[in-house]
């Protein structure tokens, strides 16, 4: 982000060049760093997943299910931050309540890669 554009982020006014009601519909995005708690294969998913448990801060715990097999292992994700989308309705996977959707962007491959901070952060922390 430029330093205009960061600037005006944290002043809460649209950067130049945004409209009003695109700047409102990205506020209305909760974006939080939470830190994974726990990691379980998702073996009843229909394309290859995670199950990881996400720790917001305050006792906000949540569960996602995440198709990231082709990068990560469970027992790696465990301590990692991460951001996920906090403010959507629960969705089901497969008989799995998912309930905040982890972000990541696709590598060359197609492959998913996690977004994280690159150093900690404190959890619940939200994006700007």
């Amino acid at each position: 982000m430029s330093e205009d554009g960061e600037s005006a982020a944290r002043r809460g006014s649209p950067a130049p060049g945004a409209s009003p009601s695109v700047w409102d519909a990205f506020e209305s995005v909760e974006i939080r760093v939470g830190t994974v708690q726990e990691a379980q294969p998702f073996p009843e998913a229909r394309v290859p997943a995670i199950k990881i448990r996400i720790e917001f801060g305050a006792g906000d715990v949540r569960w996602s299910s995440a198709q990231i097999t082709d990068r990560y292992r469970p027992e790696d994700l465990v301590g990692r931050q991460v951001l996920a989308v906090t403010n959507l309705p629960p969705k089901r996977i497969a008989g799995f309540k998912s309930e905040c959707l982890t972000l990541g962007v696709p590598d060359d491959d197609g492959s998913v890669v996690l977004i994280g901070p690159d150093t900690v952060v404190p959890a619940g922390a939200r994006l700007f």
